[in-house]
């Protein structure tokens, strides 16, 4: 009985185990909300730094984007033996000669066919004036203020970069500071991994370098990919033009290639334009042809384009696509809508190469040696 009396004392006196705060599906909730605040906080400070030295930052993003583009022109030189210093003055050489081709004989094409695709635009809002009452009368005056309205709004951008120089002043400076770049980026990109690896903390130099290859690999296949699909659609589109005799065709051809850049709402725009010049020129029937040929390509585009020319880069829904669009318009404007896409393309690659190391259906070292993009 003294024993079973003991054992009772003893039960009495010891310390019940003490109970967690919080259960742990909220503790897991709860670092996972603390991880997402420091994340958001810095990437907020990231955009803010990218927004507040806009000017010194737009040549340094436009070279990595050409330096995408040109990596394959640049390794395939390097390839033949060529020293990495005159294969990247070749590579830049032949940027500037195609660049400066393709530039001139789109801003000829828009000078001279400028004021016929305004006239038509106007003559087209006009039409719908009769049409529609007020709101076409609302799309007549903006059709006539096209010219004062254009002319605002590159004075309101212009303004804000470098006070007191011209736009085409400040075009050019930014354009040779990144062919600057893009000759050393090419030239020294042998460099970038080992400057990668020593920047890197502790242990983590395979994880930053397969990170950056993948960011990259992104961006690289995101250029590649955009520009042919662009030509290609420019060029249909073109052709349809000439066919059915819209007047500024290759004006509007040279629009659907600068507009392709912006996924979407590129195309979206610059077939708008197609179809109210042919309205205004070439009457009802024309103008659906045309629409007929836009909504054609379009289709061409999205299930055959995409999938062959792009099938080995980052995919993203185009609600993604539209968000990302929308942010960078909000950021920097014209700017902002070209380089929106190829940075998100990035970050789904950084995200990608992250889950397929630490994914729940991933082993460490999953995606190689190099981290190289999927093959």
């Amino acid at each position: 009985m003294g024993g079973t009396g003991g054992d009772g004392r003893g039960r009495v006196g010891a310390v019940p185990p003490s109970k967690p705060l919080l259960p742990e599906p909220a503790k897991r909730l709860a670092a996972w909300c603390v991880v997402a605040l420091l994340v958001t906080g810095v990437a907020g400070v990231g955009v803010w730094l990218v927004v507040r030295f806009q000017t010194a930052v737009t040549p340094v993003l436009l070279a990595l984007l050409g330096t995408a583009l040109l990596g394959p022109l640049y390794r395939r030189l390097v390839l033949m033996k060529v020293q990495r210093s005159l294969a990247a003055g070749l590579t830049c050489a032949a940027v500037v000669a195609v660049v400066g081709g393709a530039i001139y004989i789109i801003v000829n094409a828009l000078i001279e066919t400028g004021d016929q695709i305004i006239a038509s635009l106007r003559q087209a809002a006009s039409d719908l004036s009769r049409h529609f009452g007020a709101a076409g009368t609302s799309l007549d005056d903006l059709a006539s203020n096209a010219r004062g309205l254009l002319g605002k709004f590159g004075g309101t951008a212009a303004s804000g970069v470098i006070s007191g120089l011209s736009v085409v002043s400040e075009m050019i400076a930014i354009a040779v500071l990144a062919l600057l770049l893009i000759f050393f980026f090419l030239r020294d990109s042998d460099r970038a991994v080992g400057a990668l690896r020593s920047l890197a903390p502790g242990d983590a130099g395979d994880l930053v370098e397969a990170i950056g290859r993948r960011a990259f690999g992104g961006v690289e296949g995101f250029m590649r990919g955009t520009t042919f699909i662009a030509l290609i659609d420019a060029l249909c589109i073109t052709v349809g033009l000439l066919i059915l005799r819209v007047p500024g065709a290759i004006g509007l051809g040279a629009l659907v290639f600068v507009g392709a850049y912006i996924p979407y709402l590129g195309a979206f725009i610059s077939g708008a334009v197609a179809v109210l010049v042919a309205l205004a020129d070439r009457g009802f029937v024309i103008a659906l042809w045309v629409l007929g040929v836009v909504l054609a390509v379009q289709v061409l585009e999205g299930h055959v384009l995409q999938p062959m020319i792009q099938s080995r880069t980052v995919h993203m829904h185009p609600a993604v696509v539209l968000l990302a669009i929308t942010a960078g318009a909000s950021l920097a404007g014209i700017l902002g809508m070209l380089l929106a896409v190829p940075v998100t393309a990035a970050a789904f690659g950084v995200v990608r190469e992250l889950r397929a190391r630490y994914g729940p259906a991933g082993t460490p070292g999953r995606s190689g040696p190099a981290g190289a993009p999927d093959s």
